[in-house]
């Protein structure tokens, strides 16, 4: 379990330097891969779901319905994200906690949020 987390962690931060280091180096190529760059960290997400269905050995049909469901619950994540970051940006959210802080602290309570339907499947 833990191997499949810190293979996430070391590709999203290598990720993450990278982008820094284009960014502060070649603005040109930073500006031409745009996007492309937080992409190669959702794909984390992809590498997980993968090498979770190898370590479980999933038979074909189980690791469709694993990759499927994966899929459905990435898309539910990133839609409750997108919901609460239109609504912090009409909330009068103290100067502090703008941005970057606030995305953290309601990552954390959807985090909390999502932690509890752990023990209702076994």
């Amino acid at each position: 379990f833990m191997q499949t987390v810190m293979f996430i962690l070391v590709i999203a931060s290598l990720v993450q330097l990278v982008e820094i280091i284009l960014k502060k180096v070649s603005k040109s190529l930073y500006n031409s891969l745009g996007i492309f760059l937080p992409l190669i960290t959702t794909n984390c997400a992809i590498l997980g779901v993968a090498l979770i269905s190898i370590q479980e050995q999933y038979d074909l049909l189980t690791s469709v319905v694993f990759a499927f469901f994966s899929a459905m619950g990435f898309i539910l994540a990133i839609l409750m994200f997108a919901g609460i970051r239109v609504k912090l940006e009409e909330a009068d959210v103290p100067k502090a906690f703008k941005n970057v802080p606030i995305g953290f602290i309601s990552a954390a309570i959807l985090s909390l949020a999502f932690m509890g339907f752990s023990g209702l499947v076994k």
